[in-house]
């Protein structure tokens, strides 16, 4: 299986940059692309200049606007794609999907509505007997392109389909654990971009490094509560998938969800969500299904809550610091 084919669904930054690093790695990979002018110019400049300048797409690289064409065959497809767009995208699919065909799901993200990681939505939707795996951990899209050292995390309900994608997706400088802890990788990932957010806020109102500090940490809290009550492990959330892109997402220079809190903080406008090399934040698609989750689970998640005001409610920035400040005291476990 490790030598089959590879579609990509998603042209963005993350699924241009995980088709870039296989295609070097000689894996054959399809980077399927929607829109007939993108493709036209990643064809003709071989660079995705809207999403990821300056890394140039190997000649190996495959790009097709054919989705249903590719997927059929391929036995492995990678998703790529903002959580609100997976459902819509993948259902016109299903008749060409393989029967031994395995899904990664790379998008941090929950459906709306349904509140449904996108391992859970992909499984609702896919042929019986078509495998499901997630992939998240601390990867910037660039970094990862330009050949730099990360680690991820890949689950899987059934460790050999975990192992196979591991080994599938573990090339020179990108390392893979396996995990079959699918709840919680996926948790992690969408959690932390909303506290992301806030500490952007944070920086963007130049609140200091330990008021970042706090945030973070009562954040994997949060992602912690809301977790274990869903049935993810400890051990997950403090791990790559959890603490680890907790880490890199309030901090890093590259975080589209931070970069649209420091916005918020610093009281600019909100960063464009929409049309072509948008960076989608997706805390900011997700913050209110995070929420919607912990009421579900009857978990408190007040960093969100206050994220979600900020977002929703236009609660100034200044005001959601302080709201979280004022709490009633408590222990600290």
């Amino acid at each position: 299986m490790i030598e089959s084919e590879i579609a990509i669904l998603g042209a963005g930054a993350w699924g241009t940059a995980l088709g870039v690093t296989l295609a070097r790695a000689g894996r054959r990979v399809t980077l399927c692309v929607r829109r007939t002018d993108q493709i036209r110019r990643l064809q003709s400049d071989r660079e995705n200049r809207a999403y990821l300048p300056g890394i140039e797409l190997p000649h190996k690289l495959a790009l097709s606007q054919d989705w249903a064409e590719a997927v059929g065959r391929c036995r492995i497809v990678i998703v790529a794609i903002p959580s609100a767009f997976v459902r819509g995208s993948v259902a016109p699919l299903i008749d060409a999907i393989p029967h031994d065909a395995t899904f990664i799901s790379a998008t941090k993200g929950i459906e709306e509505r349904s509140l449904k990681t996108m391992s859970q939505a992909l499984l609702e939707m896919l042929p019986r007997g078509v495998h499901v795996a997630a992939l998240s951990g601390p990867g910037f899209a660039a970094e990862v392109a330009r050949g730099r050292p990360a680690a991820l995390v890949a689950a899987a309900r059934d460790e050999q389909v975990a192992g196979v994608v591991q080994r599938l997706l573990a090339v020179p400088f990108l390392r893979v654990y396996r995990s079959t802890d699918v709840i919680g990788v996926e948790l992690g990932g969408a959690v932390k971009n909303v506290i992301a957010i806030a500490a952007g806020i944070s920086d963007g109102l130049e609140l200091g490094s330990s008021a970042r500090s706090a945030l973070i940490t009562r954040g994997l809290a949060e992602m912690m509560r809301l977790g274990t009550a869903m049935g993810a492990r400890r051990d997950t959330l403090a791990g790559l998938s959890g603490l680890g892109d907790l880490v890199l997402t309030c901090t890093g220079e590259l975080s589209r969800n931070r970069a649209f809190g420091l916005r918020l903080g610093r009281g600019e406008a909100a960063m464009r969500q929409h049309g072509e090399g948008a960076q989608i934040a997706e805390g900011a698609v997700n913050a209110r299904l995070i929420a919607d989750l912990g009421a579900r689970w009857s978990v408190e998640l007040p960093i969100v809550a206050a994220v979600c005001r900020c977002l929703y409610e236009q609660q100034p920035p200044q005001a959601m610091v302080e709201g979280l400040f004022s709490r009633e005291l408590k222990a600290e476990f």
